[in-house]
């Protein structure tokens, strides 16, 4: 019945939308999609990368997901560590599940984030 996941939303204050880009964008490589008009109204932004959506919505009052998080598989976490890096974004590896190569990292609006090389 159950098909895959279309997309995960984390929360962002009001008018963040350009900080969110530098991240998803900048520093993650995502594609910014146009949000319909009635859905642009509220804020937030919506990016891709390959089949992985992940959408911004403003929530008020804000509070980041500090332990709730997308699990975001990657091809090269190595490349992504190295982004993160340069852009002065923390980061923390993770060996617990022997097998797979983690690390967390908050996006810029400290919601905590996931990147799972399999």
């Amino acid at each position: 019945m159950l098909a895959g996941l279309h997309h995960v939303q984390v929360a962002v204050p009001k008018g963040v939308e350009d900080v969110s880009r530098a991240y998803y964008v900048g520093v993650l490589g995502m594609t910014e999609l146009a949000k319909p008009p009635v859905l642009a109204a509220r804020g937030g932004c919506w990016f891709a990368a390959g089949s992985l959506e992940i959408h911004t919505g403003v929530e008020e009052p804000f509070a980041p997901a500090r332990k709730a998080h997308p699990g975001i598989v990657v091809t090269d976490i190595d490349e992504l560590a190295d982004a993160l890096k340069a852009a002065g974004h923390e980061f923390t590896w993770d060996g617990h599940i022997v097998g797979r190569r983690r690390l967390h990292t908050f996006d810029p609006h400290g919601n905590r984030l996931e990147f799972i090389q399999q």
